[in-house]
């Protein structure tokens, strides 16, 4: 499967979404947040780091539970507008959060 290229509205809410976890984790390590998830340090460092843009839904899903974040919660302040002057854009989740969001709810 070819992924496309990640449009500057997807990095930049990568980047909310990792300031977001990394606000979330506070003073707890990251080796602690990432063992109880069941993901390495390395990929949160990277989910944090906005280096992973688009991680998995369940991956998503595995540190918002460990950090008490409400999923509906975090997708509504990462959601947020595209930077100053961007065009429009259809912001639903694509991929794994999709499938898993349904299409219902965009009805």
């Amino acid at each position: 499967m070819v992924r496309l290229p990640l449009t500057e509205v997807e990095l930049a809410r990568g980047q909310r979404l990792g300031a977001l976890l990394r606000q979330a984790r506070g003073e707890r390590s990251m080796l602690s947040v990432a063992l109880e998830a069941g993901i390495s340090p390395e990929t949160l460092r990277k989910i944090e780091s906005g280096r992973v843009a688009t991680p998995s839904f369940p991956t998503v899903a595995a540190i918002s539970e460990v950090l008490g974040l409400s999923l509906d919660a975090a997708w509504a302040q990462i959601r947020q507008a595209g930077p100053p002057g961007a065009a429009q854009h259809d912001d639903r989740p694509r991929g794994a959060v999709a499938s898993v969001v349904g299409a219902h709810a965009y009805a």
